[in-house]
């Protein structure tokens, strides 16, 4: 599980609060800052959906990855919306859980969006996922896997 969101519910698209450690577990964690406010959120977020979708649905076994949505929306209503309309079948950080100004400071995050790799244990693999995706597509998560110790018989 990702130590750094361990004991603190997360969220469904759908709104329904999951534990971290059984959704978490063995997993490689992509920490998605980012708005529905922000035009290269809104530019970079389909781009993330069809990446996790090749990720998990066009793999078998599903790739051991995750992605978790920390909101610089201005209000819970705007992250749902935002969380509905545009994101994938992800996760996310309660809007009101204080937390996530730990996370933004944890992780050095000075402008969004901001996808940071991590491992199970919340050690950043990279900062620049954001970028990696954009660049090499499903082949950087061969490269995350490696990065992080977590065992996967996966090939894209």
């Amino acid at each position: 599980m990702v130590d750094v969101l361990s004991g603190r519910p997360l969220l469904t698209r759908d709104g329904l609060a999951v534990d971290p450690e059984e959704v978490l577990q063995n997993k490689i964690v992509g920490l998605y800052f980012s708005a529905g406010w922000c035009s290269p959120c809104r530019d970079f977020t389909p781009v993330l959906c069809d990446f996790y979708s090749e990720l998990l649905e066009g793999a078998r076994p599903p790739a051991p990855f995750e992605v978790v949505f920390i909101s610089s929306d201005r209000s819970p209503e705007e992250m749902a919306e935002h969380m509905h309309d545009m994101h994938g079948d992800w996760l996310a950080l309660p809007f009101h859980d204080p937390y996530k100004h730990d996370l933004k400071k944890k992780y050095n995050i000075t402008a969004i969006p901001k996808l940071v790799i991590v491992k199970p244990t919340g050690e950043v693999i990279t900062d620049k996922g954001r970028k990696q995706i954009r660049e090499r597509g499903l082949s950087c998560f061969q490269n995350w896997l490696e990065g992080a110790d977590v065992f996967q018989n996966f090939s894209n």
